[in-house]
């Protein structure tokens, strides 16, 4: 029976002697490959872990950076401006206007008679006085015509004398009724005649003694010879002033004079004797002033000014008739007004406008109107509040609400162009000055 439970033949004690430790090897062996299998999966899970951590990590990197790449876009899309706070011009402002020195007199010599020159006496920058003889013409036709003239009245006065004889005995007759009172009548109207005609003969006589005097040319006042067109033996002739041309031109340059169109919104400013300043462009030291003699009493329709003449002292001589000056005139109870440098502006088919920084930093495009353009300063009378932010430099393409980063501009690019006063030689142009 031990045989037939035992197939192999093996005795039962040995077959379990040798099958125990056999038992005890398989199960050995599987212990150590489910305690490697399970290391491989701890293993394999970490690593998926890992790999999970850094998809993580790398997707939250990349979105982080996508996020700051977009910020970073947006920043840089915001435009940045430098801005400047408009200066005040406060106080009396100075109008500078260009103005030609006058003499207080002048005047063009022109002959009176015709004739030729027979000597000249006086050259240019020559001192004159009244009176002076400045040249001699030769008139041989008045002085015939004179003589004519003298005649003639000397024929008339024989014929006065004889109607006036004749009309006192024609007189005696009629008071014996000899003569009838028609005869008397045409004795008295020739003699009464006869004294017309002999009155026409004297009146052409002293016209012709003038028109000999004018063959002397003097001088009508005090001043200086500017300019001398004559030469002996040159034709003169009075008539137009086409054919008669200028002898002589004497200024009275003691005191001199000058003329300025003040525009019509600044000559509420100007008083007559207040005190102005003149500047010399080839002698910018020198100080010079005159005085408000005259303000014209209207305006003139044309130009929207008003004449304005200014006296000025020149006892020394050192300024000459037809100087080119520039005159500056203080405007009292000048209004405050604002001044910005010129590359703040822009200008559009709806007139000037400058972009102005809000609280919020958009911008506003506010118009503005612009006073008078100071050279590297312009005046700002409307449109603008003081302490507002205005940017410098906009470009065109800056809109109304943008949103940009601002700065202000430093001090030391800002206060040269706002101080500057010196206008631009004008016109405007126009009329120029400072504040």
């Amino acid at each position: 029976m031990n045989a037939l439970l035992n197939p192999i033949g093996v005795p039962e004690d040995e077959g379990a002697s040798h099958h125990l430790p056999r038992a005890e090897t398989d199960i050995g062996g599987a212990a150590g490959d489910s305690r490697v299998l399970g290391r491989a999966t701890r293993w394999a899970w970490g690593l998926l872990g890992l790999l999970a951590v850094a998809g993580g990590v790398r997707a939250y990197v990349n979105v982080a950076h996508a996020k700051a790449v977009a910020l970073e876009t947006r920043e840089s899309a915001v435009r940045s401006v430098l801005f400047a706070r408009p200066e005040v011009a406060k106080g009396q402002r100075t109008l500078n206007l260009p103005a030609t020195l006058k003499g207080r007199q002048e005047a063009a010599i022109h002959a009176r008679t015709n004739g030729y020159v027979k000597s000249w006496h006086k050259d240019i920058g020559d001192r004159v006085r009244q009176g002076d003889l400045l040249a001699v013409i030769d008139t041989p036709e008045v002085d015939q015509d004179l003589a004519q003239a003298r005649a003639t009245a000397q024929q008339i006065q024989a014929r006065l004398s004889l109607t006036q004889a004749s009309l006192a005995r024609w007189e005696g007759l009629r008071s014996s009724n000899a003569v009838s009172q028609q005869e008397l009548d045409e004795r008295r109207a020739a003699f009464q005649s006869a004294q017309a005609d002999l009155a026409a003969a004297h009146a052409n006589v002293q016209r012709l003694e003038a028109l000999q005097r004018f063959g002397r040319i003097v001088a009508p006042f005090d001043g200086v010879v500017v300019r001398r067109n004559v030469e002996v033996g040159a034709l003169v002739a009075a008539g137009s002033a086409s054919t008669n041309r200028e002898l002589f031109y004497l200024a009275q340059d003691d005191e001199l004079r000058l003329s300025v169109a003040v525009p019509q919104s600044h000559i509420e400013g100007v008083k007559v004797g207040q005190d102005v300043s003149l500047r010399l462009l080839e002698r910018p030291q020198v100080k010079l002033s005159g005085q408000v003699r005259r303000i014209a009493g209207g305006i003139d329709p044309a130009t929207r000014s008003v004449q304005v003449e200014v006296g000025v002292a020149n006892r020394a001589g050192q300024l000459r008739p037809g100087t080119y000056v520039e005159v500056g005139l203080q405007l009292s109870g000048a209004q405050k007004t604002l001044l910005l440098p010129p590359t703040a502006l822009q200008f559009r088919q709806d007139g000037p406008r400058v972009a102005v920084l809000n609280a919020d930093q958009t911008l506003r495009m506010a118009p503005v109107k612009l006073g008078r353009d100071l050279g590297r300063a312009v005046e700002v009378t409307d449109g603008l509040v003081e302490g507002e932010a205005v940017v410098l430099n906009p470009p065109d393409t800056i809109e109304e609400g943008e949103k940009v980063r601002a700065k202000e501009a430093p001090k030391e690019s800002t206060k040269e162009p706002l101080k500057a006063g010196a206008p631009k030689p004008a016109a405007a142009s126009g009329a120029v000055a400072k504040g």
